[in-house]
This record gives structure tokens, sequence and C-alpha cells, in this order.
């Protein structure tokens, strides 16, 4: 007896494919989202830093920054719509809480 329902793929095909990287369950291509307040803020933060500020400001410049990168990197992690965002937000996560722990 046949089935001509069609199955899964292999997690390995998956793992793969360009398309199960890059494509949100529904299909679209999903490498960036406007508007993304949290890496509005990041940018912000980054242009701000490039000005001659008091060590006051400067530090609370830098905390905005790695913060606004945090917040963006934890919603990745959870609601990432491809699992390249996912990652890429893990990677991130990571790499700032190892800066903020050897500061």
């Amino acid at each position: 007896m046949t089935s001509s329902a069609t199955t899964a793929p292999s997690p390995a095909a998956r793992l793969t494919s360009g398309s199960w990287w890059f494509r949100s369950p529904d299909g679209r291509l999903t490498l960036w989202q406007l508007p993304n307040p949290a890496l509005c803020v990041w940018l912000a933060a980054v242009v701000l830093g490039r000005f001659d500020l008091s060590t006051t400001h400067a530090t609370a410049v830098a905390g905005i920054r790695h913060g606004a990168l945090l917040v963006w990197a934890l919603d990745e992690v959870v609601r990432g719509a491809s699992p390249f965002r996912r990652v890429l937000g893990l990677v991130v996560l990571v790499a700032q809480l190892v800066s903020l722990v050897q500061a």
C-alpha cells in the first residue's frame, strides 16, 4: 500500500537548504525587518558615541548601545522569523554578554 502524501524533508536536508535558513514559515524572505526600534536606538547611540562626550555621557551612551543590542538579540532569539535570524540573534547576544563581563 502506497501513500501519495509527501514526507517532510530530513533534518539534514533542511540544514543545508538556503530556503530553510532564510525564509519564514510562510515562505517570505526574511533577512531584515523595518522598522526595527532596537536597531534604530543602537544606531543612534553609535552615532552619538562618535562625538566628543564627557566621561559620564560616553558611559551612558555605551550602556544604551549595549542595551539596545541585547534587546534586539533577545527578540531575534525568541521571535526571529527564520533560523538565520535566530542564530544571528544568539551570536550577538553571546558577544554582548561577553563584552559586558569583560568590561
